[in-house]
């Protein structure tokens, strides 16, 4: 139940206190986001942690939803690595997608908060972020993850929608109890 208690009282955090991030607290999200599922389990990621200031300060100018960065401790870029792409189908993106997920699971299991920044597909974002960080051409900058004490407590909230939901058949309808 602990588990499922994550999921649902996880929330983006956006505002972060000075406190900093322990290495056993990154290594422990990191390890969290390498458990995660791949297709034939190629585990596509690369990551980098980024914690200096110069650099994450820089992110705003070529990312426009990313200010709360330079508030931020530390930030996690989630790259693809299209050399473990074995299928050479960008299935890098559901594996890299997956490792993001329980990497921000484990930020709120662990007591901080964590906002996922969407990067790839956006051309201007995967540039500055190749630019600032000196990638190689086989990594692809998924996504950013911002992450700190929080200085905010967002509410949980209830984002079940049944009329998401079919049953067997297009627009079958959920009957739940």
């Amino acid at each position: 139940m602990e588990a499922l208690k994550t999921i649902f009282t996880r929330r983006s955090v956006r505002r972060y206190t000075e406190e900093p991030v322990s290495n056993q607290a990154i290594e422990t999200i990191l390890r969290a986001a390498m458990q995660s599922p791949s297709a034939v389990n190629m585990q596509p990621w690369h990551f980098v942690v980024i914690d200096d200031r110069a650099l994450l300060d820089r992110i705003p100018n070529f990312h426009p939803y990313s200010s709360f960065l330079q508030e931020a401790p530390i930030a996690i870029v989630v790259c693809g690595d299209l050399e473990r792409d074995l299928l050479d189908a960008s299935y890098w993106v559901q594996g890299c997608s997956a490792a993001t997920q329980n990497l921000l699971l484990a930020a709120q299991a662990i007591g901080l908060g964590a906002v996922w920044l969407g990067v790839y597909p956006r051309r201007e974002r995967i540039e500055g972020l190749r630019l600032l960080l000196h990638l190689p051409d086989n990594l692809i900058p998924l996504n950013i993850v911002s992450l700190g004490h929080p200085a905010e407590s967002p509410a949980p909230l209830d984002r079940f929608d049944p009329s998401r939901v079919s049953r067997n058949v297009w627009p079958g309808e959920w009957r739940g109890d």
